[in-house]
């Protein structure tokens, strides 16, 4: 499947004209405040002065300049949600599958044919924070553009490269009270009151927990996908999830991922593996970490920290920069790790052997 790149000017003119940041803001209470769009490069601009966003808007008023980021940032994260649907053209999953009509739900994206295809399938893990699926970082994409913040860029290579794309939602954890009244039942919020967590917040099944939720997903949608060949692109506290899926799904996982793409990632390989030598073997074999570092990008990177997979630079030593910066080295390692281990299948496969046992007969 081919896809423009948004910052194709015909595929994001396009968009822009159906959809934008500003139309969202208008229908906010804050549009004199907030008159930012982003332009044709993806970049956020004010409308009037062309500037970056100011995060200090209100001269020593940290908590309106609090509220005011968080406002922009709610106001993001249902742009990008949009964009993963119209540009991406990717589906709004809803989970739990078996929820009553009343109950808080989460939701991740996939592609059309991510479990009826079996190519293979890519799927992306995101840092821990308030950001949402599509998103890498909330701040980056405020202060660098969608080209570098978003999962974007990352979804069009999957879709182009390896067909099939899961975008995981790991930080939509809970539901708020205060903002969601009118939508849940008396009984819910009944049961919310008398939790011990939060009077407030009520953790959505499934999915209370970056690791809960990625496990669900797996569970239900990726360990049953067609795809017979399934990668991870994990960043910071992604990392940590996937080894966490690793160690509860240990034969699943080990079957069903032929490779894993850190990106800073926090993982503790030894505290999380509890010793075991044969998921030590795996991640060495099957997973390459990318760290922020003042080395060119993919140059190796030694670790003292860590007895790990093999470790190279991201080409930044900015954190929130890694991705964007490591996309083509990412896409590349996973080609060529896919493009191995289906030429050793095929080498091992029964009907190759007996192939090469009918030649060998045939020369004699």
């Amino acid at each position: 499947m081919m896809m423009t790149d948004f910052t194709g000017e015909h595929t994001w003119l396009k968009i822009q004209h159906e959809l934008s940041l500003r139309k969202l803001i208008e229908n906010s209470e804050y549009q004199e405040e907030l008159k930012y769009d982003f332009n044709i490069k993806g970049e956020l601009r004010h409308l009037d002065t062309n500037e970056s966003f100011v995060f200090n808007y209100y001269k020593n008023a940290h908590e309106q300049n609090h509220k005011h980021y968080q406002i922009l940032g709610h106001l993001i994260t249902q742009y990008v949600y949009e964009l993963l649907e119209r540009l991406c053209m990717l589906q709004k999953v809803y989970i739990p599958t078996d929820a009553a009509e009343d109950e808080p739900r989460s939701f991740f994206f996939m592609s059309e044919n991510a479990l009826t295809s079996s190519s293979s399938l890519i799927v992306l893990l995101q840092d821990r924070g308030v950001f949402r699926a599509g998103q890498w970082g909330q701040r980056t994409i405020i202060s660098e553009g969608l080209g570098h913040g978003t999962q974007i860029p990352f979804i069009q290579m999957a879709l182009q490269s390896h067909g099939g794309v899961i975008v995981l939602n790991p930080n939509d954890n809970f539901v708020d009270l205060k903002n969601e009244k009118g939508r849940l039942s008396s009984s819910a919020r009944e049961e919310a009151l008398t939790s011990t967590r939060s009077v407030w917040w009520i953790p959505k099944r499934g999915s209370s927990s970056p690791e809960e939720h990625t496990m669900y997903v797996w569970d239900h949608f990726i360990s049953k996908s067609a795809a017979r060949n399934v990668a991870f692109i994990a960043h910071g506290y992604g990392g940590l999830v996937f080894i966490d899926l690793l160690v509860q799904k240990k034969w699943e996982v080990m079957n069903k991922v032929y490779s894993v793409a850190f990106i800073d990632s926090m993982h503790n390989t030894q505290h999380q593996t509890r010793g075991n030598p044969q998921l030590q073997e795996w991640i060495k074999e099957h997973c390459r970490e990318w760290v922020s570092n003042s080395k060119p990008l993919d140059k190796a990177v030694s670790s003292v920290m860590k007895v790990n997979c093999p470790t190279v630079s991201a080409g930044t030593e900015k954190y929130d920069l890694a991705p964007s910066c490591c996309l083509h080295a990412v896409f590349k390692y996973l080609k060529s790790t896919l493009k191995a281990k289906t030429t050793t299948a095929f080498r091992y496969s029964p009907v190759a052997t007996r192939s090469s046992t009918s030649k060998k007969r045939g020369n004699k």
